[in-house]
């Protein structure tokens, strides 16, 4: 019976892995392995955290897939959302994490009259998130085989994609996974702003809003012809530590061009903005880079509007970024700011169309 059950739903897995890999945006993929597990494991609920070097979870998925009425027919609503809250992590969970991370393999726990199960996500030999579900029932031989095995096909695949999103200098992700993914960002930021709290049980955690900036190496190009591309080249990478340093993990960081950095920030408010941004300014002022000496770095940034188109708040931060240039360098500018005092004009919303 067992074998039989088995062959049965292979060529589902089957057909779920073929969905999964033909997917080339990361966020994506992540959420196609929960979307995958589940119906395979006959839960409703999953879990899937990603953490750092420090176990620290830097992003959560939950999916839930509910059974409605609809006009006296039954359908399944399926719905996968991010969890940005880290204090919403259960004691019990982060229990059973740091088991699994010091056993490197499945455990599971108690949990009322269900067992909270979780399993280990690898990469490069060390635990990088969990995968986690609840139920009334251990996980049979089976099943534990079908987990492990697409468990292993999406790490390997994730890895796979991953690097190709990154920058081969630094390991940010580059300029095509920004432009590749700016609609999805968007979605998430406005749906981040516009999940309120109505019913007492929100899962996010909102900011009030977040934020663009445009960063740029000062006289990157005179570095290079004084120094050599191999010591500009050593110099961007100690750049991408500082700011990396300098910014929150939550914080997402991208090398958009040869010397230029795209950072996205959540901020409750203007001068928090101005603040953190100022923070990564004043950090690479203060670095004595070997050979070099002073690097400094200037950088415009806006209001990452959802409503306003995603190109256009680039372009915002981007003349911002030129005003701070024209202006002697070494700062940070602000476009609401240059538009109130006339040093810019504001473009009609929309109608820029940079990619």
């Amino acid at each position: 019976m067992t074998t039989q059950r088995s062959d049965s739903g292979l060529p589902s897995i089957l057909k779920k892995l073929g969905e999964m890999t033909a997917i080339r945006d990361t966020s994506m993929v992540e959420q196609s392995l929960l979307r995958t597990l589940g119906p395979l494991l006959g839960i409703l609920e999953t879990g899937f955290y990603r953490v750092n070097d420090n176990n620290h979870i830097i992003r959560a998925l939950y999916h839930a897939r509910k059974v409605v009425e609809d006009h006296g027919s039954k359908r399944v609503v399926d719905n996968v959302e991010e969890v940005t809250n880290e204090r919403q992590v259960s004691p019990e969970l982060r229990n059973l994490f740091d088991s699994v991370r010091l056993l490197r393999k499945s455990c599971c726990r108690k949990l009322g009259m269900d067992l909270l199960i979780c399993y280990p996500i690898f990469g490069e030999n060390q635990v990088l998130g969990y995968f986690v579900f609840q139920r009334d029932r251990e996980v049979t031989p089976v099943e534990d085989a079908i987990v492990q095995g697409v468990l292993e096909v999406f790490t390997n695949y994730f890895a796979l994609l991953d690097s190709s999103q990154r920058d081969q200098l630094t390991g940010l992700l580059n300029r095509y996974s920004l432009e590749a993914n700016l609609d999805r960002l968007w979605n998430l930021l406005s749906a981040k702003l516009h999940t309120g709290d109505k019913n007492g049980n929100a899962r996010v955690n909102c900011p009030e809003s977040y934020w663009l900036c445009v960063l740029d190496v000062d006289h990157f190009k005179k570095i290079n012809d004084s120094f050599g591309h191999m010591i500009g080249d050593e110099v961007l990478i100690m750049v991408t530590r500082l700011l990396q340093s300098a910014l929150r993990q939550s914080d997402l960081l991208y090398r958009y061009g040869g010397e230029e950095f795209v950072a996205i920030i959540a901020a409750n408010d203007f001068d928090s903005a101005k603040e953190a941004f100022e923070r990564t300014r004043a950090s690479i002022e203060a670095f004595h880079f070997p050979q070099v000496g002073r690097v400094t770095i200037s950088g415009g940034f806006s209001n990452a509007d959802p409503n306003v188109l995603p190109q256009e708040v680039i372009h915002r931060a981007d003349s911002a970024l030129y005003a701070a240039k024209d202006a002697g360098r070494n700062r940070i500018f602000d476009y609401d700011s240059l538009i109130k005092q006339g040093i810019l004009k504001a473009a009609a919303t929309g109608t820029i169309d940079l990619f």
